[in-house]
């Protein structure tokens, strides 16, 4: 897995060994930084399940201010810690080293213009999710929020809770589906 663009372009990033995370392939998130291309630049960007950390570096690489990155699992903070040491980008970076559920309290910002959340498929977690990032006073109806899905993963949720969705985009076994307040 690499940098697609911007100040780290080309590095090679680490990724956490085994099953337990899924890094989003060069070529899909290709794809959502070129949706998201022009208001990368100074944002505020959020990398819930971080993982490796490559969503949050790539929108660091491209112009982001500053990105906080959520993950509880060891191997997977290592790699994040790592990544952003060898990128260049600690200095523009916070690191919640807890479950995201106790960490979106943790986000002291006016506002977010990104949440990128790339949930376990299985785990079942994206109503949850939802349902506090509506409470979040830095989650505002300019807030883009992102979610990584499985191709078929009903959302039927996000309207009750006041969400609408503006774009989807379905690869071959998965989806990024774009949110925002309604």
């Amino acid at each position: 897995m690499r940098v697609i663009a911007g100040r780290a372009r080309s590095l090679q990033l680490r990724t956490p060994e085994g099953s337990g995370t899924r890094p989003t392939t060069d070529r899909i998130k290709e794809t959502l930084f070129n949706m998201i291309q022009w208001d990368i630049s100074g944002c505020i960007f959020v990398d819930l399940f971080a993982g490796s950390g490559g969503i949050g570096i790539e929108a660091l690489s491209r112009g982001a201010s500053h990105a906080y990155f959520v993950e509880n699992g060891r191997e997977a903070i290592s790699c994040i810690q790592e990544n952003l040491t060898f990128t260049k980008f600690a200095d523009n970076a916070t690191l919640l080293k807890q479950d995201v559920f106790t960490a979106l309290s943790m986000i002291h910002e006016k506002e977010v213009d990104f949440v990128f959340i790339d949930p376990p498929y299985q785990a079942d977690y994206e109503e949850r999710i939802f349902e506090l990032l509506f409470g979040q006073p830095y989650v505002t109806e300019h807030t883009l929020l992102i979610l990584e899905a499985e191709k078929d993963k009903k959302l039927d949720f996000l309207a009750d809770q006041g969400y609408e969705i503006v774009k989807e985009k379905v690869y071959k076994t998965n989806k990024h589906v774009f949110v925002r307040k309604a």
